[in-house]
């Protein structure tokens, strides 16, 4: 199946990859991946051909409904885990309660938290790798050149402002799916 998902990513669609192309699931084993910017449900199935064509394992997190019958079985084969989203809960410790529960976890998230155009990050994904104690690794969804940029590990400090500059910095220029929403 890895030479259709490189057929299909390199030849079919034109996309390249670009930055940390080393990254691989033998370097480390539990750590945040923020993709951006996330305009389309076309990320989607960017981000399944990427992770087949590296060999590196990731998950996601989705609400519980989506894990039943008939599309459950789907989700969770291609890495995702169930959250319970009723009010009242601590999400951020939940999800980091993940990491502590799995031998390997690489939880990839939107930070834009929808497809629409937003003016600013929500911060639970830097949130849940700290209290995690895991690295966040970037990745661009630039359908402008056709290309997922990698970034080295990035491990948060306790600025945030600074944390956030330096990780924007990483998608500057970056354009979506859909270029009004990015």
């Amino acid at each position: 199946m890895r030479w259709l998902a490189k057929f299909i990513y390199f030849k079919l669609l034109g996309w390249k990859i670009t930055g940390n192309t080393n990254f691989s699931s033998d370097t480390i084993k539990k750590l945040v991946i923020i993709a951006v910017p996330h305009t389309s449900w076309h990320d989607f199935y960017i981000g399944l051909l990427l992770r087949k064509i590296t060999g590196v394992k990731t998950n996601f997190v989705g609400k519980k409904e989506l894990f039943k019958w008939p599309f459950g079985w789907y989700f969770r084969a291609v890495g995702g885990a169930a959250l319970d989203r009723t009010p009242g809960q601590n999400k951020v410790q939940a999800i980091a309660k993940l990491f502590e529960n799995k031998e390997e976890f690489r939880l990839t998230l939107a930070p834009e938290g929808t497809r629409k155009k937003v003016e600013e990050w929500k911060t639970g994904f830097y949130y849940i790798a700290k209290e995690a104690k895991v690295p966040i690794i970037m990745f661009t969804l630039d359908f402008k050149n056709k290309q997922n940029n990698i970034s080295e590990p990035f491990y948060p400090t306790d600025d945030i402002e600074a944390d956030f500059k330096y990780m924007k910095s990483f998608f500057k220029g970056v354009v979506g799916k859909k270029p009004e929403y990015s």
